[in-house]
């Protein structure tokens, strides 16, 4: 396994992360589908393998992703770092969702009823509330902190100027600091790198990336002919958007990639991922044991500066105003000289 240091702080995590989102049944059977004794033996596999980072949310399944994973640890939380998250909808009622002073106290008490422990190591607003003042977000936060029942402070699904503004009130408040930004990113899926990325990796933030396989796309298991599939997960959740076709000549690019690696086609998306600036840890979300296993292989596939280069090209992706400007009018000379020049 491999470990790094999460943003700025002390915080040490493996790279690669469990996510507990599949555990327990409810609303989306696509997704949450994993019973007990299947998420046991993948927890188990998971620390064996040295994962020490396990993520869920109050959200997933009604909560029981929480109460599963804090009864699989057990005795064994001590040994590892649990992230949990607020803001998305609990509740009919309207007081059961946001980012509210009300709601993110009440839902961090109920989070360490459910995950059976006295404190969350990192706590993350799974989304922006645009109904909520942002001090009033951050100095609850904070409170969390102070108090004790919460270690480290996050952000996902923030665009970076929400984000930066984040960061400069709680620098201006002594208010505890953002240390990650659990976000969406892969081959297919590469928005993060126009301004996300520079500016968490500015600002000191590591990040957490969720389906780096695209909900199992860059699984390489799926055909043009599969995709409507009834017993696939994208038949019944295709959350994402991205383009399918495209996707498809790029998993024909990735193939030989793999076979020259003997590795999977996921291990290679994966492994992509672990070479790029500004990655802390991906998010592993299986929902089957060999699955698991086949993603933790992705630590054994180390990319050449070639094959890097020629899964950029062939990955879909688009160039957004500014950052297409600012490349075609830097000063290239000027960046070689002071040895600023971007990455090829």
């Amino acid at each position: 396994m491999q470990y790094t240091r999460l943003g700025n702080s002390g915080l040490v995590v493996s790279r690669l992360a469990f996510g507990a989102m599949t555990f327990g049944s409810g609303d989306i059977p696509a997704i949450y589908k994993v019973g007990e004794e299947n998420a046991r033996a993948m927890v188990d596999r998971a620390l064996a393998a040295g994962i020490n980072f396990f993520d869920t949310a109050d959200a997933y399944a009604g909560g029981e992703s929480e109460r599963m994973l804090g009864r699989i640890l057990g005795e064994r939380r001590k040994d590892v770092v649990i992230a949990t998250k607020v803001g998305m909808r609990t509740g009919k009622d309207l007081l059961h969702t946001g980012l509210s002073r009300r709601h993110i106290l009440a839902s961090a008490e109920a989070s360490l009823k459910r995950l059976g422990t006295d404190y969350i190591d990192l706590y993350i607003v799974h989304r922006f509330d645009p109904h909520t003042p942002l001090e009033e977000t951050l100095e609850a936060l904070d409170q969390l902190v102070r108090r004790g029942l919460v270690r480290y402070v996050g952000y996902s699904n923030w665009s970076a100027w929400q984000a930066a503004k984040a960061v400069g009130l709680q620098e201006r408040h002594g208010w505890a600091r953002f240390i990650t930004a659990q976000m969406y990113y892969s081959l297919v899926g590469r928005d993060l790198e126009h301004e996300v990325l520079p500016f968490v990796q500015d600002a000191g933030i590591g990040t957490m990336i969720w389906s780096p396989l695209a909900s199992g796309f860059l699984s390489g298991k799926y055909t043009r002919e599969s995709l409507k599939d009834q017993n696939n997960r994208l038949s019944g959740f295709d959350f994402l958007p991205f383009d399918k076709e495209a996707g498809f000549r790029l998993i024909e690019t990735m193939r030989p990639i793999a076979d020259a690696h003997k590795a999977s086609v996921a291990q290679v998306a994966l492994a992509w991922l672990l070479a790029k600036p500004g990655v802390s840890t991906l998010l592993l979300g299986a929902s089957k044991p060999h699955q698991l296993e086949d993603n933790l292989g992705a630590l054994n596939v180390h990319l050449s500066t070639e094959e890097l280069r020629q899964l950029d090209e062939q990955s879909p992706h688009a160039a957004y105003y500014p950052t297409w400007f600012t490349k075609v009018v830097s000063d290239q000379a000027t960046d070689k000289a002071l040895g600023t020049a971007p990455a090829a």
